[in-house]
């Protein structure tokens, strides 16, 4: 089925092009949204990402997963996004870590998937980008400085602040239920 969706595509048939979107839109939503933290933009870079997909399904050779093939056009486009925007140049800078417990339960295990998301989403954009990249998506550090024309150094710097605010954002939330 996705195979004849796929070729679909590639001959630009609209039909073909509604039931893939259809398919996989929320799914690339939460790809957009991980990366934006904002609902609009993340709808706006949906549609954007589509345009993006349809236009390169060609290229798709059909080894390896459609939808992995397919995550990475949509964090590609949030990437490019968070870059035309200068997402690091807004980063906020945390210089005091804060310390985590390591309780037997874990924090974590008390939150729902829609309070984690809401935390990662309240990340700032540049912490909230690394984390996403490093832990989500699974890129090296090398890859992501690479992608964000950062030092490797500033993305692993990034992705360490980044999972400090994190956990104090959940035992915060933790300690409110």
């Amino acid at each position: 089925m996705e195979e004849q969706l796929i070729e679909g595509c590639i001959r630009n048939d609209i039909r073909s092009q509604r039931q893939l979107y259809e398919k996989y839109a929320a799914l690339m939503m939460s790809v957009c949204l991980r990366y934006v933290g904002d609902k609009e933009i993340a709808q706006d870079l949906l549609q954007e990402g589509f345009v993006k997909l349809f236009a390169k399904i060609h290229t798709y050779s059909g080894s390896g997963s459609f939808v992995g093939w397919m995550r990475k056009v949509f964090s590609n486009t949030a990437l490019e996004y968070l870059r035309r925007n200068d997402v690091f140049k807004y980063s906020t800078d945390i210089n005091a870590a804060f310390y985590v417990e390591n309780n037997e339960e874990s924090p974590i295990d008390r939150l729902s998937a829609e309070e984690l998301m809401k935390c990662i989403s309240e990340l700032p954009h540049g912490f909230r980008t690394v984390f996403n990249m490093f832990a989500i998506e699974g890129y090296s550090h090398a890859e992501i400085a690479e992608q964000l024309g950062i030092q490797e150094g500033t993305s692993r710097s990034q992705y360490a602040r980044a999972r400090t605010l994190l956990q104090y954002k959940i035992l915060k939330l933790n300690k409110n239920i």
